[in-house]
């Protein structure tokens, strides 16, 4: 089978980039939200309404993982049939496409949810174990972004 160069290169663009918004969201945009009045000084944006617009930006953010994870399923499917696989890429692209489907399947809608449940909600210990699973998660999901990014970029050089 001859290699379209383009889909390989496409699919190292779209782990890359998924990466640089992981990691944006992440370490950028979420403390800015957060500590608004540190930045700002006639906007003070409390801790609740900070929490309503980072869990609409990772909400929108998760309809972007469900396509990431179908892209590394069918990938990763055509080049595990045509021999180009190991143990590190399969766990990673596992990885990928599970910490994609629960931070966009369970994590977004739980938290949206208890969000509309008011302050409240989002003060219980249930939010707080349920916004600690889905920070592990989405760490979870970085590290297994590079990983796979790596060791498919050292796959298509052999």
């Amino acid at each position: 089978m001859k290699r379209n160069i383009y889909i390989d290169f496409t699919y190292l663009v779209l782990l890359a980039s998924t990466y640089g918004a992981v990691m944006v969201l992440g370490a950028l945009v979420a403390p800015v939200v957060f500590n608004t009045n540190d930045i700002t000084v006639a906007l003070v944006i409390d801790k609740y309404n900070a929490g309503i617009i980072m869990g609409e930006i990772f909400h929108r953010f998760s309809y972007w993982t469900y396509v990431l994870a179908f892209i590394v399923l069918g990938y990763e499917g055509v080049m595990y049939k045509y021999g180009q696989r190991d143990r590190y890429l399969f766990f990673s692209a596992a990885l990928v496409v599970f910490s994609a489907l629960m931070f966009s399947v369970v994590y977004s809608p739980r938290i949206l949810e208890m969000q509309t449940m008011g302050v409240e909600a989002t003060q219980s210990d249930t939010f707080a174990n349920l916004h600690l699973a889905s920070e592990i998660d989405f760490k979870i999901l970085a590290v297994s972004l590079i990983v796979l990014f790596i060791r498919r970029l050292m796959l298509m050089k052999i």
